[in-house]
């Protein structure tokens, strides 16, 4: 049986329409726009496409945008200084640095610059901590992950006492992926780059997450039948019947997967659209937040 498609872009849409009807009443009962602050160092074209599309989306919902688009070779104190005046800006209520940083900016530093009830991004390092640790909660959970949870649920997928197996342990999604299904009551497994037996692993789990940025690795032998699959990986392959002259797929070969697998998410249109739709509602949540404390 053909697995059930997670539609990441009907799911996002839900989440658009409701944080637009509350962002206009936002403005109309307190006459506050929740504002988000893009901060965008140097000329990296994936990186300017995702803040493009960011801010696009925002002023779609009726939010404002502060864009900040700086060189490349900026130094640590001046980068610093401009994050910092957006933390004091009351009318920015989120702001997002976009990463990965050039090499001579250390992201734990310019990330820690970022308030607390600011990090719409949800990766300041004591956020990922509060994250990390039981009986805790951050003030935002970064997006991806996020969406990934809101997919799995979309999905009907019992998450409690299910087995989980995250492939990849960035900062951005496998690590902090991990800690969401563990909160949730799975049974986590991360593996990597030095995971030995790999297929036998993700082979026991009801739930995958792979977040490795490897073209169709994930196999449909690896998949138990039935199994929950959340594709995020973003990987170009050339193909000269696309006007862009490539073609969008993930770390799962999905036409052969789909066979097998429950449910899993496509690429595009899977996991893509809900980053964007959890960085809006965290954005619409840290507004609400700051009105509610003047």
């Amino acid at each position: 049986m053909t697995a059930k498609i997670i539609d990441g872009k009907a799911v996002a849409a839900s989440i658009h329409a409701r944080v637009k009807a509350e962002v206009a009443e936002l403005k109309r009962a307190r006459g506050i726009a929740p504002g988000l602050a893009t901060v965008l160092i140097g000329e990296n074209a994936a990186s300017k496409a995702y803040v493009a599309s960011k801010q696009k989306m925002g002023a779609e919902l009726g939010m404002e945008s502060f864009e900040h688009h700086l060189d490349e070779k900026i130094s640590p104190d001046a980068a610093l200084q401009i994050v910092r005046a957006l933390g004091a800006d009351p009318r920015v209520h989120g702001i997002l640095v976009q990463l990965p940083l050039p090499a001579h900016l250390d992201p734990e530093t310019v990330l820690g610059a970022i308030p607390l009830e600011k990090d719409v991004d949800g990766f300041h390092p004591i956020n990922i901590g509060r994250l990390a640790m039981k009986n805790r909660a951050p003030e935002f959970v970064p997006c991806t992950p996020a969406g990934c949870m809101a997919l799995i649920e979309s999905a009907g997928t019992k998450i409690a006492g299910a087995r989980a197996v995250v492939l990849g342990r960035s900062n951005i999604v496998g690590l902090p992926m991990a800690f969401l299904l563990i909160h949730a009551n799975a049974t986590v497994t991360v593996c990597h780059s030095r995971t030995q037996n790999l297929p036998a692993i993700v082979r026991q789990a009801d739930i995958v997450v792979a977040a490795i940025g490897k073209t169709n690795f994930v196999q449909a032998d690896w998949i138990q039948p039935g199994a929950t699959v959340i594709d995020v990986g973003i990987n170009a392959l050339p193909d000269a019947t696309k006007k862009s002259g490539r073609r969008l797929v993930g770390d799962v070969d999905f036409e052969a997967v789909k066979e097998i697998a429950g449910a899993i998410t496509p690429v595009p249109g899977g996991v893509g659209p809900m980053t964007i739709a959890m960085l809006m509602q965290n954005t619409l949540t840290a507004a609400k937040r700051a009105a509610a404390n003047i």
